[in-house]
């Protein structure tokens, strides 16, 4: 497919109230579903939110989620990605999930870079590498929240034959501005799509205020969530990416040799 609609579902997380997230997230899903698009992306830790005290309880109920989006994936005829807590090897992981339009699991990527603000480096485990799927909408290159700040990461993913980038996040209000810097400047930079879903509401301190959005390999904002609790979506044409390269190719420009990190 080298045109694709991607959508967003942007809503207020209720921090441990798993039945009531997951709702707003198929009810979400579903109205996208109704935009035609074919991808549906959600916030980081969209299920339970950052609950630490019961964090190994609400990874337990994450396969039946699972298997409710690969469902609803199959059903609606939408690639589905969002982040939910994941019980692993004795730990708990901030797994990012990619259900193709089949209901198969097409990838998943744990948070390399975890946030010790709010102490994600002392309740979670950090995953160890770079994941890009391949699905029925495209090679999709997986990113979480704090992730953004790590050029490394995005520009790895890009020489993995990543054409869409997705950024799960709970980014907050106050830093909102480098979200949407950082978010055109990884677009920029390794000339492809971006599609980023942030949550909207408040959790303890923090506000959150969303600025979800759909970049173009070329910077453009094609999409911003503009409300609180919205369904947006946006026309991605992959032919771009190669287009734009043909004319500007940064990456073949690369001088890896002389690079120390």
């Amino acid at each position: 497919m080298r045109v694709l609609t991607a959508g967003i579902y942007q809503f207020d997380i209720r921090q441990g109230a798993v039945d009531t997230n997951v709702q707003s997230a198929l009810e979400g899903i579903s109205r996208l579903s109704d935009q035609g698009v074919d991808l549906a992306v959600l916030p980081e830790m969209f299920s339970s939110s950052f609950d630490y005290p019961a964090l190994s309880e609400h990874a337990q109920k994450t396969p039946g989620i699972i298997e409710t989006l690969a469902k609803t994936a199959a059903d609606k005829s939408v690639v589905i990605a969002g982040s939910l807590p994941e019980a692993h090897a004795g730990g708990i992981y901030n797994t990012l999930y990619v259900i193709d339009k089949n209901g198969e699991m097409a990838g998943r990527y744990r948070k390399t870079h975890l946030f010790s603000l709010i102490a994600e480096d002392k309740n979670l485990e950090p995953g160890r590498s770079a994941v890009v799927c391949d699905t029925i909408g495209g090679r999709l290159g997986l990113m979480i929240c704090y992730d953004l700040r790590f050029p490394e990461l995005c520009r790895t993913l890009a020489l993995k034959g990543a054409e869409v980038v997705i950024v799960c996040a709970q980014w907050p209000a106050a830093r909102i501005a480098h979200w949407d810097t950082l978010l055109r400047a990884r677009a920029i930079e390794n000339q492809l799509f971006v599609v980023a879903a942030n949550r909207f509401g408040q959790e303890g301190r923090l506000m959150f205020t969303g600025h979800s959005q759909v970049v173009s390999p070329q910077g453009e904002v094609l999409a911003m969530a503009a409300s609180p609790d919205i369904a947006l979506a946006a026309r991605l044409d992959l032919t771009e990416i190669e287009k734009f390269r043909n004319q500007f190719n940064c990456l073949s420009d690369r001088v890896p040799g002389i690079y120390e990190c």
